[in-house]
């Protein structure tokens, strides 16, 4: 329990650097600049480094795949209540996929490893890869579309680099490519420097959000989604198929993830109501330190 609270507590360290530099700055800090440098340049490290680390098994698919099952599940039941709960466009947009993009990555990896050993990391690298690509299509689509109309959605899609540094990485992979040394420690250091980018970003966006301009609807509909519609729909699906304890526990644990920081890029870079955003990442956030050890007693009885 003790190295389970301790993970997840050292990743704040880096939001309240975020926090406090903007605190101190104001508008010295441009977080728009800091965001097109992390989508657009340090993100492509991050990409290229998990997805070369070890070669793509396909024994290892099984997971991912009902990991976006079950996204794909959720989804389609929310879409139309979506549509007639919430007017506004941009509440529509964050309505519709924020809780669907958990923070696999960042959380998701070293949170496996503190409960389940080293021994998850297949497969919450691979689970991982699948949240990416849901991030940078659906995610960007439904963001974009907070903003722009469909055509310019999808051509925002395709205009990511790290959509093609993945599908690179994926080919370099398939086809038997290992980094050397040097290559995988520079690529190291940029999968790092983007880690730690994206939660400083979430500590500056979060210096901005005043506790009166919570929106109450769109915060209880997600964690309505986050925390209650997507277990309970994980926990059934579970019940009918038959996989591995460690298997099963990792992907539980990967769906009821607290909302991804890239929320919060995509969601400044397409104009999405960042702010309103970064009150849902910080909320979810703080309730996953409860809830994880919820989940913990919970893997007893998957």
């Amino acid at each position: 329990m003790t190295s389970v609270f301790f993970s997840v507590l050292g990743i704040y360290l880096f939001i309240a650097v975020g926090f406090v530099a903007k605190r101190s700055f104001k508008e010295k800090i441009d977080e728009r600049t800091l965001t097109l440098l992390s989508v657009y340049f340090l993100q492509i490290f991050l990409t290229l480094w998990g997805l070369l680390k070890r070669p793509i098994d396909t024994t290892f698919l099984y997971a991912p795949l009902l990991y976006l099952f079950i996204i794909a599940v959720v989804l389609m039941l929310m879409l139309p209540l979506v549509r007639s709960l919430f007017k506004d466009p941009k509440e529509r947009s964050i309505a519709t996929v924020a809780a669907l993009i958990g923070n696999t990555g960042n959380l998701g990896i070293p949170l496996g490893i503190a409960i389940f050993g080293e021994e998850s990391i297949p497969y919450t690298t691979v689970i991982n890869l699948v949240n990416v690509f849901f991030v940078y299509t659906v995610g960007v689509y439904f963001y974009s579309r907070g903003t722009f109309d469909v055509r310019k959605s999808l051509l925002n899609i395709v205009k990511l680099p790290i959509l093609w540094a993945a599908m690179a990485a994926i080919a370099l992979n398939l086809a038997g490519y290992t980094p050397g040394a040097v290559v995988s420690n520079t690529l190291m250091m940029g999968a790092y420097a983007s880690m730690t980018m994206q939660l400083v970003l979430f500590g500056i966006y979060l210096y901005g959000v005043k506790i009166r301009e919570i929106n109450l609807m769109l915060t209880g509909w997600i964690n309505l989604i986050k925390f209650l519609l997507l277990p309970v729909i994980t926990y059934g699906v579970l019940r009918f198929v038959e996989l591995d304890e460690m298997i099963e526990g990792v992907l539980f644990m990967e769906l009821i993830m607290p909302l991804a920081v890239a929320n919060v890029n995509l969601a400044s870079l397409y104009n999405c109501r960042p702010r309103d955003t970064t009150v849902q990442v910080f909320i979810t956030s703080l309730l996953f330190l409860g809830i994880v050890f919820v989940f913990v007693k919970v893997l007893d009885y998957i």
